[in-house]
């Protein structure tokens, strides 16, 4: 029988794509090397290529990880058993949460993307259609007059937050937790003001 792998491997695999992520967020995918990604690892390169075989693999794995990470508690907080308005609250807290923790690989994500290989971008970009569609459905129950501005709505949310990282710094005068929660209050009190656009 094959033994499987320790926690260790997981732990060290963890460590790495957070080393590589601070260091593709500094100084960009292209200029990063993987001795860099070993030295800041505190590993030999050998060890290193134990773990992923390229740059690439590094790269994908931060991606990935990431909006998986969001689809999840996208899928969490509708699961949950709440009215519209709190699932839409409750979605924003966690996504801003997600993304004050997750700060180097919102960055890479944002930044590096178009480095990828076609198949694993389409695959990436379908993960972050399904996080909008979810989210629109999520507005579409709790403003039904609204509905057919779910997705634009959806994407403007997302225009606001996918941002945060470029102007909030650490130990700022806000936290994100607040700023998530102001963001919530801009859609709970603005979303129904909206007027659907007349037709042409």
């Amino acid at each position: 029988m094959a033994r499987g792998r320790a926690a260790s491997y997981n732990d060290q695999r963890g460590l790495i794509l957070a080393a590589a992520a601070r260091l593709f967020a500094q100084h960009g995918y292209p200029a990063t090397s993987m001795n860099a990604v070993a030295q800041a690892s505190q590993l030999s390169k050998a060890t290193l290529y134990h773990y992923f075989s390229d740059k690439h693999a590094l790269l994908v794995s931060i991606a990935e990880g990431h909006v998986n990470r969001l689809e999840a508690l996208v899928i969490d907080v509708a699961a949950q058993p709440q009215a519209p308005e709190q699932a839409m609250r409750a979605l924003i807290l966690r996504i801003v949460a997600e993304y004050a923790d997750a700060q180097d690989a919102h960055r890479v994500l944002t930044a590096d993307v178009r480095f990828l290989d076609l198949a694993d971008r389409q695959r990436i970009l379908a993960t972050e259609r399904r996080i909008v569609d979810a989210f629109a459905a999520i507005l579409a129950a709790w403003q039904p007059p609204q509905a057919g501005l779910a997705t634009p709505l959806a994407m403007l949310l997302f225009g606001m937050v996918n941002w945060l990282f470029t102007w909030m710094k650490p130990g700022g005068t806000i936290s994100h937790a607040q700023i998530a929660q102001i963001v919530a209050d801009l859609f709970a009190g603005g979303v129904p003001a909206v007027q659907p656009p007349i037709a042409r």
